[in-house]
């Protein structure tokens, strides 16, 4: 599935991914391949990319809140700002 995430500033991440785990603001929840279409208000936290099955290759973000669209196989999120960790 193909994942973008940017911010008011720049483009942070874009590229194919095995999945992705957010935190909404009702609790944490993860998309993977082929999830029905989806649009969520993300609180305060961190962001977990899943570049392959097994989640050895993860990249970790802390954000500050924002939003996520999941449509048509591909998932954009759009954070107030971000911080690799």
């Amino acid at each position: 599935m193909e994942l973008e995430i940017l911010t008011p500033e720049r483009k942070l991440f874009s590229g194919e991914v095995y999945g992705i785990q957010l935190p909404g603001i009702n609790g944490s929840f993860e998309i993977l391949n082929r999830h029905a279409p989806l649009v969520s208000a993300l609180s305060n936290g961190k962001i977990r990319i899943l570049k392959d099955k097994t989640g050895g290759s993860a990249v970790s973000y802390q954000i500050n809140g924002g939003f996520a669209e999941v449509l048509n196989n591909k998932v954009a999120v759009l954070v107030e700002g971000a911080v690799e960790i």
